[in-house]
């Protein structure tokens, strides 16, 4: 019989914005997790999963966050954080204070924005409001407001109503 080892890893994906990080700790069905933010990092522990695994660690981050403004929302399926920084400043190279490649630590292409991308946001300077409503509003990730529904797909084909018979 082998002996349990202690807790995992959760897998994490990144992102980041010109005055935030955005971060996802993949853990489903995690009830009550104990997360600390600090302004130089942040503590996860919790259980979940189908097997209901442990998993912990502390992410020390590359730059400074304003943990009094900073998120986190615990949804079905991950944890997720919006870390907003200290200053916008420049991009952070990598999310955590030490360069190293980690297996649970992967870069969140779909909620990425480049540095010369970060111009084209609604309002030069996207407000946590608007990242949470992006993210799926305060409750469980369900539709929040400007989220499309399936209804949006309906019969309003308005092209169709300029085009000529055909003979």
């Amino acid at each position: 019989m082998s002996k349990p080892q202690g807790p995992l890893c959760p897998p994490v994906a990144w992102a980041q914005r010109k005055n935030a990080v955005l971060l996802t700790f993949q853990v489903e069905d995690c009830k009550k997790p104990e997360i600390k933010i600090e302004s130089d990092k942040i503590f996860f522990k919790g259980q979940g999963g189908t097997e209901k695994k442990d998993y912990e660690n502390t992410l020390e981050l590359y730059g400074e966050i304003d943990p009094e403004k900073s998120k986190h929302f615990v949804r079905d399926r991950n944890v997720e954080f919006i870390l907003l920084k200290k200053s916008d400043g420049p991009f952070w190279p990598h999310l955590l204070k030490q360069k190293m490649k980690y297996h649970w630590l992967k870069v969140d292409f779909t909620r990425w924005k480049d540095e010369d991308d970060s111009e084209d946001e609604a309002g030069q300077n996207p407000d946590l409001e608007e990242m949470m409503r992006q993210m799926g509003g305060l409750g469980g990730g369900g539709g929040g407001e400007g989220r499309p529904s399936l209804d949006d797909l309906e019969d309003d084909d308005s092209d169709d109503e300029d085009l000529p018979d055909l003979e």
